[in-house]
């Protein structure tokens, strides 16, 4: 046999690409010429099928790398119109335990990075507004100067036409301004719903109260204790800025149902009436964001409903029930109609349930409200702006069992339990100097709140509930604004479950 060298290997492979175009060529030349047109262009449509879809491979590809970054789905601050009143009024046919379908806030799947620890009103803001000799202004006395105690004069007659009536009531005329303090028609609503129901920690009380509250046409306002306004409301009619408003002086606080506007600076209780709710405290009185039409600016402030069930308060407390530091510490070791054992007489129980005060010291300690269980800031380092520091009220922790309790209130007709008035709470304290003050004493904490806090979904609770509160969400500026809010919450979350787990508290069911 004979033997074939490497050299000829080599060159008979490198002949035969040659060969085969030489043949290809002659083909192409002895075909016809619509053989050789045809053989072309599907060739150029097999190469440009593959070029297409390779090029769609890659583009789903990157769009999947980008919603794996990015979230699913967010919810911008103008996501869409405001519902239809008509049909947010299917909300009022909610039964006894409905299921939650509120689909309309999807969470994103990773924050980039901590939102800035910042707070609805900023220290600098809250000097320019904390009273302190008992002369609180608000914004919609801007306009007036009040000479005698029957009379009110408008600085400009141009933006108020005025009224002069014999008695204690005057009319006036308003011109809008741009500003309004109802919605503009009949079929809009201020709290927008864009599922068959609310979410099932609002009762339907609650939504007709927050109806209210933010689309009531306001037809007659008088001036209450600390410069606060009180504001009597219709909802009947078509829903607009009324052309009078009648200021009253003297008579009944309230004859039908009524409204506290207070200050701008005091918009923390929204937010603190929605986080009372998804935690399933229920002590706190229904409170949204209204825009204020008469006033001079037009600035957003708190609506909080009025409530003539409140038992009296004292003027110097603001209680129903005056209590001391000492006195509270010693009814929590007493537990004070605990399982229901009547209390002895020398343990000076109050009238108030054991299992209340656990509910106020995790609602306030997750808010940071001082001035109701700490009034003198003796549990934290307080800012110059703090009203304890302008009133000196800190220089006074070395007997701190005489330190009375404020905003300690009860209903009359159920003196067991508390009702959480004025939630002034601050977000713009860190966690190291957070006022763990408001828990000495606790030894139990409830269960629902707890579970809530450790459940992973307190920022989708939050964010579906601040929603409904249009002026709210809006005030804040949008979906990015109360982010950075629920933020400092969670963050005060974490601290509080490190701090049931190392000084063991117990939690506990506390049923209604």
């Amino acid at each position: 046999m004979q033997s074939i060298r490497p050299g000829e290997i080599k060159g008979a492979l490198l002949a035969c690409p040659r060969v085969s175009l030489l043949r290809l060529s002659r083909c192409i030349r002895k075909a016809p010429a619509w053989k050789t047109t045809f053989a072309i262009a599907v060739a150029c449509f097999i190469y440009l099928f593959f070029v297409v879809s390779r090029l769609g491979e890659v583009a789903s590809r990157d769009k999947h790398k980008y919603r794996r970054k990015t979230g699913a789905s967010r919810l911008e601050p103008d996501l869409r119109e405001a519902a239809d009143f008509s049909t947010a009024q299917n909300a009022d046919l909610y039964g006894a335990t409905p299921k939650s379908n509120v689909v309309y806030i999807t969470l994103k799947a990773k924050r980039e990075k901590p939102a800035l620890l910042r707070g609805t009103v900023r220290p600098e803001s809250r000097k320019k507004i904390t009273a302190i000799d008992n002369h609180i202004q608000h914004d919609a006395f801007n306009a007036f100067d009040k000479t005698n105690e029957d009379e009110w004069k408008p600085r400009t007659a141009q933006d108020n036409e005025i009224h002069m009536i014999p008695g204690i009531n005057i009319h006036y005329t308003l011109k809008n301004n741009g500003h309004e303090d109802s919605p503009k028609g009949a079929h809009h609503s201020y709290i927008r719903i864009y599922s068959e129901r609310a979410p099932p920690w609002f009762s339907k009380e609650d939504m007709h109260a927050l109806r209210f509250l933010a689309d009531s046409r306001i037809i007659g306002i008088k001036e209450v204790s600390s410069g606060l306004l009180l504001f009597e409301g219709a909802t009947g009619g078509t829903l607009r800025s009324p052309d009078k408003v009648v200021w009253i002086q003297g008579g009944p606080v309230c004859q039908g149902r009524c409204g506290l506007l207070k200050r701008a600076v005091d918009m923390s209780e929204v937010f603190a009436f929605h986080l009372d709710r998804i935690l399933g405290l229920n002590r706190s009185i229904p409170t949204v964001c209204r825009r204020i039409g008469f006033s001079r600016d037009g600035d957003q402030s708190p609506a909080v409903l009025w409530d003539s069930s409140l038992a009296p308060t004292d003027g110097e407390s603001h209680s129903s029930i005056r209590l001391t530091w000492g006195a509270y510490q010693r009814s929590l070791k007493h537990k004070c109609w605990h399982r229901g054992i009547t209390p002895r007489a020398e343990w000076g129980c109050t009238s108030i349930h054991h299992y209340e005060w656990s509910k106020l010291a995790l609602f306030d300690f997750l808010l940071q409200i001082y001035n109701r269980l700490d009034r003198n800031c003796c549990g934290f380092k307080p800012q110059q702006e703090d009203r304890c520091v302008e009133l000196g009220h800190h220089l006074h922790c070395a007997e701190q069992d005489n330190i009375s309790l404020v905003h300690i209130v009860h209903r009359m007709h159920d003196t067991r339990r508390l009702v959480f008035i004025d939630n002034e709470g601050y977000f713009d304290r860190n966690e190291d100097n957070l006022d763990f003050k408001l828990l000495d004493g606790i030894k139990e904490l409830p269960e629902q709140a707890v579970s809530v806090l450790q459940s992973q979904r307190l920022r989708e609770r939050l964010l579906q509930s601040l929603f409904l509160d249009q002026m709210y969400w809006e005030s804040q500026g949008g979906r990015q604004g109360v982010e950075k809010l629920i933020d400092v919450i969670e963050r005060r979350a974490e601290v509080l479950l490190t701090y049931i787990n190392a000084h063991g508290i117990k939690v506990v069911a506390m049923d209604e």
